[in-house]
């Protein structure tokens, strides 16, 4: 019976030690990710952002809202929060709980489907049969039938009430000790909802910096802000892959994104031009998937220096 048996009982207690894991530890094993960016003009000061993404908050999460907390002793120049706050529409005050001590910075925000649209329980081998086949989110599937629908009002004004910059389609500026950083952001690719007819044009010549930002870092809007001439484009979405193979690393992107980009500095090219691209994994999951393996949860800390400063 051993010889009969030994071999697919262990393989099943290795499976089921990796999901124990996966989800009761890697899941909660909040890391902070640190990137250095040449971006700044020549004689800027070093600005220091906090992005924080894909939060998913479910409520009860105390482990997560006390470590979002505690990231304001960080203390950043301004916050980005790059979309997907929500996975329960009861999440919303302990979203703005947990992010309230953040929200005493200056900050902008742009929403992803999470925030507009509850998850839905799906197989998670679909994400690999729509790369294959080239279809993510409302790119190439058919709409959506019986969505639940978030308390995103609630989450916006929330947010526009601390006075962050809602970046929906639009340009935002902020003012960072007499430095003027323009933001210009898109509602989400993954559900269509981006307008880049409404904001562009690049950079504006006031700016001493303009940043692109956008919650699913689709190949569209990323051409479009490279070509248009920003330095640096900031996204979430990915997860980092969420299930990644140790040594070879994410297998989807859950966007049209190749998966060695899947999560932090990255460049991209569009139109000869060349801009740096960071995407965070994101610090939850999707409720009916809380797991995560060789994927740990973060947010980053960017410091842009100077682009003189790229080769000391």
């Amino acid at each position: 019976m051993r010889a009969r048996y030994g071999v697919p009982l262990g393989i099943a207690a290795v499976g089921a030690a990796g999901v124990v894991y996966a989800a009761g530890f890697e899941a909660r094993s909040f890391r902070l990710r640190r990137v250095t960016v040449p971006v700044l003009p020549p004689g800027m000061r070093p600005l220091r952002i906090l992005q924080v993404s894909d939060i998913h908050m479910v409520s009860g999460q105390r482990k997560k809202q006390r470590w979002l907390r505690s990231l304001a002793g960080l203390r950043p120049d301004f916050v980005l929060n790059t979309g997907d706050n929500l996975s329960d529409p009861e999440g919303v005050p302990e979203v703005l709980d947990a992010l309230g001590p953040l929200m005493e910075f200056p900050g902008a925000y742009v929403f992803g489907s999470n925030d507009y649209y509850g998850p839905k329980l799906r197989n998670p081998a679909r994400y690999l049969l729509e790369k294959a086949q080239g279809r993510h989110g409302l790119n190439g599937n058919k709409p959506v039938v019986g969505a639940i629908h978030n308390p995103w009002e609630d989450l916006r004004d929330g947010f526009d009430g601390a006075g962050w910059l809602n970046l929906t389609n639009t340009r935002g500026t902020l003012k960072v000790e007499g430095m003027s950083v323009e933001l210009t952001g898109l509602d989400d690719p993954h559900i269509k909802r981006d307008r880049y007819a409404r904001v562009a044009g690049g950079p504006s010549d006031y700016a001493d910096l303009s940043l692109g930002v956008v919650h699913a870092p689709y190949l569209r809007t990323l051409d479009a802000f490279t070509a248009d001439g920003y330095p640096l484009i900031l996204a979430g979405h990915t997860h980092g892959g969420q299930l990644c193979i140790p040594f070879y690393g994410a297998l989807v992107t859950n966007c049209d994104l190749d998966t060695e980009r899947v999560k932090g500095l990255s460049t991209h090219t569009a139109d000869g031009r060349t801009a740096y691209m960071h995407v965070s994994a994101g610090c939850g999951t999707n409720r009916y998937t809380p797991v995560r393996f060789a994927c740990p949860p973060e947010a980053s800390l960017l410091t842009l220096v100077g682009r003189e400063d790229s080769a000391g």
